[in-house]
């Protein structure tokens, strides 16, 4: 592994002698707009495995993505050698249909510590919730981004991550919507505690997702990038661009349905990525069909 291809492969070229916050900064949003969330593997018949060799190939030399097991793995890899002081934390995602967090770590994100404080550091929860710099981990304060407002709340040492609601305008329809506005402005995302993880806490957790016909990823094949002005998304047959910002407070989202050989071309065009194995597209209906929330792995 070579720290510089990582770099070709997430198009880095600026200077990194420095374990900054700006470079910190730089390299994480190379990386989001350049390694898609993604769980094609499980819809190819490829095992997904957990360690850091077979998932710098993957992504790295194969030009592929991952999901937040593979993606934050290979950023945890990259920082600690540029020098970042940094662990890895395990999360616990809301589930919207439930109403509930999940009872058991499902999640995986990075603290990383510069000059006494502590910033949260997490390139792989895909669609509509992934932020694009780092968060400080500062309980209670509103941190807007391009994407929106993010904001952590603490109690008795569990850390709450959420963000504010922004309506989206979907061209085909006359009235702008909100994902799931009876249930409020705020959409949780995850929990976690700052208890340090080691990726092999991560095992059982990586072959359930594999396995587990009643998780999303095994209903779902799942492609999403962070582009300049928002995000891809392929879901299934369906294509989604969603452009931050097209108004105050409005994003605008474009969806496409495609063909098989469609989906293929799309891969190729906007994610960069050529399959090795073929495709089965999968959109299980009867799941939550809100934009946002199928836009949030």
């Amino acid at each position: 592994m070579n720290i510089q291809e990582y770099f070709a492969r997430i198009s880095y070229n600026k200077s990194h002698k420095d374990a900054d916050l700006q470079t910190l900064t730089d390299i994480f949003q190379h990386h989001i707009q350049a390694i898609p969330f993604e769980n094609l593997s499980m819809h190819c018949g490829e095992p997904i495995e957990l360690d850091l060799q077979s998932t710098y190939n993957k992504i790295v030399r194969k030009n592929r993505g991952g999901w937040c097991l593979e993606s934050n793995h290979l950023l945890f890899w990259a920082l600690q050698e540029l020098g970042y002081d940094t662990c890895i934390l395990g999360g616990n995602s809301y589930e919207p249909a439930e109403r509930a967090y999940t009872a058991e770590m499902n999640h995986i994100l990075l603290k990383v510590v510069i000059k006494g404080d502590s910033y949260i550091v997490d390139a792989g929860f895909g669609g509509a919730y992934q932020s694009w710099q780092p968060l400080m981990l500062i309980s209670g304060k509103d941190q807007p981004q391009t994407p929106g407002i993010f904001r952590f709340m603490e109690d008795n040492g569990t850390w709450f991550f959420e963000k504010v609601k922004r309506k989206h305008y979907i061209p085909e329809q006359s009235v702008p919507s909100t994902d799931t506005p009876e249930l409020g402005n705020i959409r949780k995302i995850y929990t976690f505690t700052l208890e340090p993880r080691h990726i092999d806490d991560f095992q059982e957790l990586n072959t359930y997702l594999q396995v587990s016909p009643d998780n999303i990823l095994r209903k779902k094949s799942i492609c999403s990038l962070q582009t300049t002005e928002g995000l891809y998304a392929l879901v299934g047959w369906t294509f989604t661009e969603m452009k931050y910002n097209y108004m105050d407070d409005m994003d605008v989202v474009q969806i496409t349905t495609l063909t098989d050989e469609e989906v293929e071309k799309t891969l190729k065009d906007k994610f960069n990525i050529v399959l090795e194995n073929k495709l089965v597209p999968v959109n299980v209906r009867g799941l939550p069909p809100n934009l946002v929330d199928t836009l949030q792995f």
